[in-house]
């Protein structure tokens, strides 16, 4: 019942944000409640892991390489070209920029799972971006947006501290030192960050209520082409790279599928109600456009015939 609900994301979100654009003075309200609401968004992810899933980079260490350059090259660089190709100002630029800079999100362990992905290595590369998003983000939002707009990048390096490395790394620490305790809570986890998430979107919808109208459709374009860069760039070149099918597919759900709700909370607490947008529709679609590629490939044999550079190949298969 619990992972039908889950899996019902998606539906969630659109209808808690057509209910926030709607009634938005009923979500207005809970606005400070989103750095609270992300956090335990990565608490719950912190939950879920242990020391020995950070082993994976070991006998994965090229695909891991290879899928963050991706996730912290491509994706930032294509939300810049998107937003100057489309002529957005400042404000949607820097919320491009931010959704494009931020680490994958943890949905991408899911969609990985259901198209017969590596899902250990997905869980690797989700935390370790996190992690290194810390330090990245305020400085790839600096580097790609600072031009335009005041970035504060120190505020926003230790908010992030605060926001994702805190509670993850509590999270970790509870799951090793009290995994009796966690291992009952983890089949409710998935829920309470599905709520977190939807209720986020649903805050900033309602703030953006006014504004969607006139800059909801081109955004939701811009966000539509940027999440399919991520997927087809995190598929073809490792296809091209010689790695098993397994691990093309979690690549390109780790780097087509962003951590959104942490994008939109950083737009919220540092910029303006409209810089939040792009995290806000990119949260809907990332995950209808993920949900419906690992739908197909579910249906799709792993192709045995691609081969996989040094020891990938080692635990690809689900």
């Amino acid at each position: 019942m619990l992972r039908t609900i889950t899996q019902l994301f998606p539906l969630w979100a659109v209808l808690f944000s057509v209910c926030a654009y709607v009634f938005p003075a009923t979500f207005v309200s809970l606005k400070s409640q989103i750095v609270p609401l992300l956090t335990i968004i990565m608490l719950a992810m912190g939950l879920t892991l242990r020391p020995k899933d950070f082993l994976n980079v070991v006998a994965n260490n090229k695909a891991i390489g290879i899928g963050l350059v991706l996730q912290f090259s491509v994706m930032p660089l294509a939300a810049l070209l998107i937003s100057v190709l489309l002529g957005f100002d400042p404000m949607l630029t820097i919320g491009m920029v931010l959704v494009g800079s931020v680490a994958g999100g943890t949905s991408s362990n899911v969609m990985c799972y259901l198209a017969k992905g590596d899902v250990a290595l997905s869980i690797t590369m989700t935390s370790i971006s996190t992690l290194l998003g810390v330090a990245l983000t305020p400085l790839l939002v600096e580097l790609l947006a600072g031009q335009s707009v005041d970035v504060p990048a120190l505020s926003m390096l230790m908010s992030l501290v605060k926001i994702v490395l805190v509670p993850v790394g509590v999270g970790l620490l509870l799951n090793v030192f009290l995994h009796s305790v966690t291992e009952k809570l983890e089949p409710i986890l998935p829920l309470v960050s599905m709520v977190a998430i939807v209720l986020i979107i649903a805050i900033v919808v309602a703030l953006n209520a006014e504004q969607l109208t006139t800059i909801g459709p081109i955004v939701a374009v811009a966000v539509i082409l940027h999440n399919s860069i991520g997927l087809a760039a995190g598929y073809a070149i490792c296809r091209a790279l010689g790695f098993h099918e397994s691990i093309c597919r979690t690549v390109a759900f780790e780097v087509g599928l962003q951590n959104s709700g942490l994008a939109t909370a950083l737009a919220m607490k540092f910029f303006t109600p409209a810089s939040a947008v792009a995290g806000t529709i990119f949260s809907i679609w990332h995950n209808l456009s993920g949900s419906l590629l690992a739908g197909y490939w579910a249906k799709r044999p792993l192709d045995h015939r691609a081969g996989a550079t040094s020891s990938e190949s080692a635990s690809d298969t689900q």
